[in-house]
């Protein structure tokens, strides 16, 4: 039997939320903070984070900025939906689809963090007013009805580092002259993953079918867009 394009992207978006959220949950109680497992000898690790802002450990605002985080993760994720709608709609083609099954997925699955792992485990990483910071904490963390903090306040779990490169910068290079640096430094999860390579293809693959969602949702909301 042929699946339609709708099952597909189905499939693909509960695939990834579960395979992401597996994951994170079994870091979030199996590892203490910073805590490096050896997958792949030194090239591939899991090192647990958390994150309490966007993708590469970006953050702002404290927790008035997590509450517009949140915000802007839901309105996104409302966007792709209808997105999504329209592009099957319109025929758009599969790919494109499945692009946004991606950023749709990991964004989900992010929020989920977000919105809910504060309320079902007993320690997170949480902002200290006084501080100014985000503060973390010791431990390998456990389910919980009391929870470490409020709805969308939850940070995100990372754990994904692919050090492919370790070495020191030379002599001759400024500023950095005889630190050491590692590529790829950053921490990241499935979820980030999705994001990132559907966000990628869309831009580098599918722009002119992007464009011509936005044409049509500004006809369907009355509007000319401009050539």
């Amino acid at each position: 039997m042929k699946l339609s394009i709708s099952w597909k992207f189905a499939i693909l978006v509960a695939v990834i939320l579960i395979l992401d959220q597996l994951l994170k949950i079994w870091v979030k109680t199996n590892m203490y903070i910073g805590q490096d497992i050896n997958v792949l000898g030194n090239w591939f690790l899991l090192h647990f984070v958390e994150n309490p802002g966007m993708l590469f450990e970006l953050e702002f605002g404290g927790k008035i900025g997590k509450y517009f985080l949140g915000v802007f993760r839901l309105l996104l994720v409302v966007l792709v939906i209808y997105g999504v709608r329209l592009s099957i709609r319109e025929k758009i083609p599969n790919g494109f689809v499945i692009c946004l099954g991606l950023v749709l997925a990991g964004s989900i699955s992010n929020i989920i963090d977000q919105a809910f792992y504060g309320l079902i485990f007993d320690t997170g990483t949480t902002f200290n007013a006084e501080l100014g910071t985000w503060v973390s904490y010791s431990g390998v963390s456990q389910f919980s009805n009391e929870g470490y903090a409020s709805f969308l306040q939850g940070s995100v779990v990372d754990m994904l580092v692919f050090p492919i490169i370790r070495g020191t910068y030379p002599d001759w290079f400024p500023f950095m002259a005889g630190n050491s640096f590692i590529f790829f430094r950053y921490i990241f999860n499935i979820a980030d993953v999705a994001v990132i390579i559907g966000t990628f293809s869309i831009v580098l693959f599918y722009m002119k079918y992007l464009k011509q969602i936005i044409s049509v949702s500004f006809k369907v909301l009355g509007i000319e867009a401009e050539r």
